[in-house]
C-alpha cells in the first residue's frame, strides 16, 4: 500500500481507504463479516476509514469503533459524518442553515459519533452535505472553531453534493476547510476544473469518492440489469441510466490494458492524478480488498491512455434518481 498526505493536514493516508457505507446501511452485511474485512483491510495497510452517522443510525461508526478498541496501537484515521438535521440528500441553497447544521445539532451529533467510536476525538468530522449558500454564516464557523480548540475533533471537511463540485469553493475559501470528498471517476471529471485547483492553491486534502460509478465502472451491467426493489442502485440504475451507463462501459473495455480489468482502470485513472489523496472503496469481502489494494502500487496509467479517457467525461445533472 502507497500513502499521500491528506493537504495540510500532514495526515498521511493510504491511497485505498476503506468506505463503511455498504456495512453499515445493507441490509445483507453481516457484522461479523464486516469485521473480519476491516480488521484485514487494516492488516493489508489501510490507514483511512470513512464512516458517516446515517450509515445505519451509527451502526457503521460503532463497526469503526470496535475496530480500533481491538487494535490500540494501530494507526487508524477515523473520519464520519454529520448527517443534515432535516435529512434532505443534497444540500440545497432553498434550506437555510439553521435547518441543515444548527450549532446543537452538529454538537450533539459530534458527541454521539464519539461515543460510538470509542474515542475521545475525531479525526476528521465532514457535513454530509452541503451547499455554498451557507459558507458566509458565522455560526457553523465558530462551531466547528470550538470543536477544534476542544479537541473533540482534529480536522474538518466537507462531503460535496453529488455532480456539483464547485458547490463548495466558497467554503473552502473561508479557511476552516481541511478536506473535501467529491465523486471523482473517469465518467466524473468535473473536480478537475475548478475544485481541484482551488485544493492545491490552499493546500485542501482531496477525498475521492464514488471511483466506480455506483458499480457503473464495475464492468459487470448490462442491459438486462436488475437490482431487488429495497436495493438502492434499483432507483440509480433504472430506465434513465443503465442503458446509457452499460454504453459508456462497454466503450471503455475496448480501452483496457493486456491483463487489466475495468474496476482496476477505474482506480488507478484516479490515483494517477496527484492531486487526489485518496479514494474510497465500499470494500465488504476479503476478495474486494485483495482485487482493490493491489491497484495502490505506484503504477499508475500511461499518458496516452489518461489522455483517451478524458473523451469519456460524461456531466450529468442531478436527477430524482441520482439523490
Amino acid at each position: 500500500m502507497k500513502y499521500r498526505k491528506l493537504g495540510r493536514t500532514n495526515l498521511s493516508v493510504s491511497e485505498i481507504g476503506h468506505g463503511l457505507w455498504g456495512m453499515g446501511d445493507w441490509k445483507d452485511a453481516s457484522d461479523k463479516g464486516s469485521l473480519e474485512t476491516l480488521q484485514m483491510s487494516l492488516e493489508m495497510g489501510c490507514t483511512f476509514f470513512d464512516s458517516a452517522w446515517s450509515y445505519g443510525s451509527g451502526h457503521s461508526d460503532k463497526l469503526l469503533g470496535k475496530l480500533i478498541k481491538k487494535n490500540p496501537e494501530a494507526r487508524i484515521i477515523a473520519a464520519s459524518k454529520i448527517p443534515p438535521k432535516n435529512f434532505k440528500w443534497p444540500g440545497n441553497s432553498k434550506d437555510k442553515l439553521i435547518d441543515v447544521f444548527p450549532r446543537q445539532h452538529v454538537i450533539d451529533y459530534t458527541e454521539k459519533i464519539l461515543e460510538s467510536l470509542g474515542t475521545d476525538h475525531i479525526d476528521l468530522l465532514q457535513f454530509h452535505v452541503w451547499d455554498d449558500s451557507w459558507s458566509e454564516s458565522d455560526e457553523w464557523k465558530q462551531t466547528i472553531s470550538d470543536l477544534k480548540s476542544k479537541k473533540m475533533i482534529r480536522f474538518f471537511g466537507l462531503s460535496l453534493n453529488r455532480w456539483e463540485p464547485e458547490n463548495g469553493l466558497k467554503a473552502i475559501q473561508t479557511g476552516l476547510i481541511d478536506t473535501v470528498q467529491v465523486i471523482y471517476n473517469i465518467f466524473d471529471q468535473a473536480p478537475e476544473d475548478g475544485l481541484f485547483p482551488l485544493c492545491k492553491k490552499m493546500n485542501i486534502g482531496i477525498i475521492g469518492r464514488v471511483p466506480l460509478d455506483e458499480g457503473g465502472l464495475s464492468g459487470r451491467l448490462t442491459p438486462d440489469t436488475h437490482f431487488p426493489v429495497n436495493d438502492w442502485r434499483a432507483r440509480y440504475f433504472g430506465p434513465e441510466n443503465l442503458q446509457p451507463t452499460v454504453i459508456r462501459a462497454d466503450a471503455l473495455k475496448d480501452m483496457l490494458p493486456e491483463n487489466m480489468r475495468l474496476p482496476e482502470m477505474a482506480l488507478r485513472f484516479i490515483l494517477t492524478n496527484k492531486s487526489v489523496s485518496t479514494t474510497i472503496v465500499g470494500m465488504r469481502t476479503l476478495d474486494h480488498l485483495q482485487e482493490d489494494f493491489r491497484v495502490s502500487d505506484g503504477m499508475g496509467l500511461s499518458q496516452e491512455l489518461i489522455l483517451k479517457l478524458r473523451a469519456h467525461r460524461w456531466d450529468r445533472k442531478i436527477a430524482v434518481w441520482s439523490d
